[in-house]
């Protein structure tokens, strides 16, 4: 199925054809462009009910079926009906005298700021002394509490080094060095004592036991060659740095979480993320003398680390890890440690729709991080080619030259969930035959970070399987297929359904300590744009969302100082969002989506306005931890540990899991008052599927005697079954606070395999 058959029209007369019909609509300005269509609450029982129901609407406005589907791009059909197609404005105003349409609204280009993420999180950060932040002061959170942002606390930094002159590290406006600073600016060949700053204000680096293939691709000093460690160093406590983009996508203000917080940089990892148990114990080692006060690691630990990061703890340093990228399998959580706050990758409200024209005025839209070079030429109708799923033998002899290459979904196609093998090998096709566009039909569709570097000006837009075979069937419909790529552009806003869990983000239960629920939390981690040498890239990954929380975490330290890590990290798990601003629960991705528990997102996702003023926290004491995992865990280190571990449900994490429930179990947890003096919370109990469960005593009242109450809940099995996890929850209530711990249970009859997917 070549581009050669003579019964096909002349390449230049379908282009000619094409380039008249535009040119007439352009003319009668009746372009199409994406209109969200919101016609209120789900009306039908099925999602794809839903759907039709859209069509059928769209239908009477167009004419035919056909180019209802031809024309919409999103279906909303979960918790709110609605879809986005491509209109002209006439169209789009006689939709709207539609009975049952109650808006519809251009797609608008919103000027976001870089990642996105902290707007998107409620912390709209503004120059100090000129803005406000939900109608407060700068300076003050939504409770009228002093926040400065993170001001002078330490974050230290575990990772690949450091860019220092990126516009991210700006030290402009800081003051001395806080003077319990103890760390040192260790220098190298592309690395002197300027280099440090009041914004970096310690670096070292560990090279000691790493091969030299990995030296030779680094340099011996804290510089970051990679960009991984600057990527994450600007997420968490990046200066304000304006008109950051990618190449024009995602303009804006980039900023970390707490831009006002030093960095202290400890390479650890080296050519491009090796590294060992060495040089991250070292790291953490150092770390703990130098004085810093949060720990961002955003790497896969071994458990010789966690016990290093327990030190960490038990010297009021909290710790905060990546949780790794394997999922959507369970059981793939990595950094599973009480001890420390394991992250999970969710996204965010924002996407890069690219529009692919077909020669038969069929608007496509995916997503992409393409854009035009200057002088460029690709932005007119050129060929379109295919090969079924790109695999090498597909591939094989296929002209490609000044083309574009669409990868044809098959039927029983396992295509990769990220792009993968096939999608590599067909960008590489192209690049090396001279192509210029590639259409990679996928499951997900917008993990952007994983394409951006390694396109390098090919037209990379990946796109759903229903219109991949959209595509495919107009190149198997037309004598001369031609298609062009717009550049994307950057959306932001509620239209598009967010948070979700990504798809790439390991999940829980953890294979280590199946009695605590792993991840705690979610935060944004897929399509993060921040620093990168002198320039702004987007990177996806847990390790996008564990500097996220750490930099909610030195905001935290900086509102409240005395907190332990333990009480940092309850008021960031028990405050989280489990559900969007229309209160429809958040979904995790994967095949297919479901709707998340908390394997995929601990407590939820962050919300770093509710855990500055939590009303209540589970606090642990840092001894607390040893009497959970016994000597026999601890046995290389010099922790002092009990000689009996109790079941780690019983430590008083925000978060309870029983993982072998076959009679019934009775915990206590102990919650401290942190927010109004007298206050009174009621216990709001959710049951997971097949347990009873029971919370005693069912009010709490605090007052300024009695700030600490301990209650006790006792789950037990309604069925004798081998059974899967069943989730619950926990919440107390006031009339301010919702404090909610997440609950996991598995029922249990015999000692053999039970299935955790």
């Amino acid at each position: 199925m070549g581009l050669s058959s003579s019964s096909r029209w002349p390449a230049a007369s379908a282009l000619l054809l094409c380039l008249c019909m535009i040119l007439l609509c352009r003319v009668q300005g009746e372009i199409p462009k994406l209109y969200i269509v919101y016609l209120g609450h789900v009306k039908h029982g099925h999602p794809d009910d839903v759907v039709a129901s859209h069509h059928d609407m769209l239908a009477t406005l167009l004419g035919s079926k056909e180019d209802s589907a031809a024309s919409v791009v999103y279906n909303y059909k979960h918790g709110f009906s609605g879809f986005a197609a491509m209109l002209t404005p006439k169209q789009a105003k006689q939709l709207a005298e539609f009975p049952e349409v109650i808006s519809v609204e251009l797609s608008k280009r919103h000027t976001t700021t870089t990642t996105r993420s902290w707007d998107f999180l409620g912390l709209n950060y503004h120059t100090p002394g000129t803005g406000q932040l939900h109608g407060t002061n700068y300076g003050e959170d939504a409770c009228g509490q002093k926040l400065n942002y993170g001001e002078d606390v330490i974050i230290g930094v575990v990772d690949t080094g450091i860019w220092p002159e990126s516009r991210s590290f700006n030290d402009e406006g800081y003051g001395p060095v806080p003077s319990r600073w103890k760390g040192k600016c260790q220098v190298g060949p592309d690395w002197d004592i300027n280099n440090c700053s009041r914004k970096i204000i310690g670096a070292r680096f560990y090279s000691a036991g790493i091969p030299d293939r990995f030296l030779k691709l680094d340099s011996l000093s804290p510089r970051d060659h990679s960009g991984h460690g600057t990527h994450c160093a600007s997420t968490a406590a990046g200066s304000a740095v304006e008109a950051a983009s990618f190449n024009g996508l995602a303009q804006g203000v980039a900023r970390g979480g707490a831009p006002r917080a030093r960095i202290a940089v400890y390479k650890a990892l080296w050519g491009g993320g090796a590294g060992g148990s060495a040089t991250v114990l070292a790291a953490i080692d150092d770390a703990i003398h130098d004085g810093v006060d949060v720990l961002s690691l955003s790497l896969t630990a071994s458990g010789e680390n966690s016990f290093g990061a327990l030190h960490a703890v038990q010297k009021g340093i909290t710790v905060v890890y990546s949780g790794g990228n394997d999922g959507p399998r369970p059981q793939t959580v990595g950094n599973t440690s009480p001890w420390a706050i394991t992250v999970a990758a969710s996204k965010m409200d924002r996407s890069f729709p690219t529009v692919i024209t077909l020669g038969n005025k069929q608007q496509i839209v995916g997503q992409s991080l393409y854009y035009q070079a200057k002088n460029s030429t690709n932005s007119s109708f050129t060929g379109l080619v295919s090969a079924p799923q790109c695999t090498a033998d597909a591939l094989n002899g296929t002209d490609v030259e000044g083309q574009i290459l669409l990868c044809v979904p098959q039927s029983r196609d396992q295509n990769a969930l990220i792009p993968g093998t096939n999608f590599v090998q067909a960008l590489q096709y192209v690049q090396n035959r001279g192509g210029i566009g590639l259409i990679f039909p996928q499951y997900t569709t917008d993990n952007l970070g994983a394409i951006q570097d390694i396109c390098q000006g090919i037209a990379c837009v990946l796109v759903d399987r229903d219109t991949g075979k959209q595509i495919a069937n107009y190149w198997d419909a037309t004598s001369v297929p031609v298609a062009k790529i717009a550049p994307a552009t950057t959306v932001t806003g509620k239209e598009i359904l967010a948070p979700k869990v990504a798809l790439f983000s390991s999940r829980g239960p953890s294979p280590d300590y199946p009695d605590i629920i792993k991840p705690d939390i979610a935060a944004p981690g897929a399509n993060i744009l921040a620093a990168k040498e002198d320039s702004y890239v987007f990177m996806s990954g847990t390790s996008m969302a564990a500097p996220q929380v750490s930099g909610v975490v030195a905001v935290l330290k900086a509102l409240h100082p005395h907190w332990s890590p333990a009480a940092i990290k309850s008021a960031i798990v028990t405050s989280a969002h489990v559900t969007d601003e229309r209160a429809m629960p958040i979904l995790a991705e994967g095949i297919p989506r479901k709707t998340a528990d908390p394997f995929d997102y601990g407590g939820g996702n962050i919300n770093p306005l509710g855990a500055a003023d939590p009303g209540l926290v589970y606090d642990i004491h840092p001894r607390d931890y040893t009497k959970f995992f016994g000597c026999t865990v601890l046995n290389k280190t010099a922790v002092f540990c009990d000689e009996t571990a109790l079941p780690a449900y019983h430590l008083n994490l925000p978060s309870l899991a029983v993982p072998d429930l076959r009679r019934p179990v009775t915990v206590s947890r102990t919650v401290t008052n942190v927010g109004e003096v007298n206050s009174v919370y009621r216990a709001v109990v959710q049951s997971p599927v097949g347990v009873r469960m029971e919370v005693e005593p069912h009010v709490l009242v605090f007052n300024a005697a009695n700030k600490v109450h301990t209650f006790k809940v006792t789950l037990s099995p309604v069925w004798k079954l081998q059974g899967d996890y069943t989730f619950g929850s926990i919440t107390w209530r006031s009339d301010r606070k919702a404090v909610r711990i997440p609950v996991a249970a598995r029922i249990t009859a015999q000692d053999f395999y039970a299935d955790v997917a």
